[in-house]
């Protein structure tokens, strides 16, 4: 459910921590957005509202976040999750992933961090907020190495045209199966290489498989980043 412009979005906050909820409250408060804030399982259920934005802590105390929003999307198909965790292993992202949160935020988290993932969450064709290459998102998958983070993008370009193929050619043949499969391979691959603005993409594709215009911001957002390895 994507804010229309010139409204306040709402957000769900899941984060059991007093200290960190009261952060990330604040932080989400200064977009500006409407925060309701809750520290289990339980609480998040309790809400009636509708939210633009659940942002679930992956560990409460009831509970996981993966559980928490097989739940929520009983209610709600259209609200974006975003997952946060300070787990920082790549297998935790791609349960994350898997699970259906459009996009895993890593703790701690810098406050104008977390307001660039929920403004780009909140817009409905994605990536306007985000960086075509983050540096530091793939040092920190590739463990500050440098020299990793270069071969792995130059990889991860050389086989972004055969990915972008696939995709567009499961699109036109209306098979949603196999275009939901090369996008969750994709993500994980962005996770590495730090491609923040096509995984934004790819994980909103993935939730409306058959939305034109999604298509339309997965090929634009491929095309930055191949004009960038040319």
């Amino acid at each position: 459910m994507p804010a229309l412009p010139g409204t306040m979005p709402s957000i769900l906050l899941v984060e059991d921590d007093p200290v960190s909820a009261l952060f990330l409250s604040a932080a989400l408060e200064a977009l500006p957005a409407h925060v309701r804030v809750a520290g289990s399982c339980a609480e998040a259920l309790a809400f009636e509202d509708a939210f633009h934005v659940w942002l679930i802590d992956a560990n409460l105390p009831d509970g996981t976040g993966t559980v928490l929003l097989q739940h929520l999307r009983m209610r709600d198909a259209s609200a974006v999750a975003l997952s946060h965790t300070a787990d920082t292993t790549p297998a935790m992202r791609d349960r994350l992933l898997q699970a259906g949160f459009a996009d895993v935020l890593t703790k701690p988290l810098a406050a104008q961090a977390l307001r660039d993932a929920v403004r780009a969450a909140l817009d409905p064709r994605g990536g306007a907020a985000s960086p075509d290459w983050d540096d530091t998102a793939a040092l920190g998958a590739l463990g500050g190495n440098h020299a990793h983070v270069a071969l792995l993008r130059q990889l991860f370009l050389s086989e972004l045209p055969a990915t972008r193929s696939s995709c567009l050619d499961a699109f036109g043949r209306g098979d949603r199966a196999a275009l939901c499969a090369h996008l969750h391979r994709l993500q994980a691959s962005c996770g590495f290489a730090g491609a923040t603005a096509l995984s934004g993409v790819a994980s909103r594709w993935h939730a409306a498989p058959g939305d034109e215009g999604l298509r339309d911001a997965f090929v634009a957002a491929t095309d930055r980043l191949l004009a960038t390895g040319s």
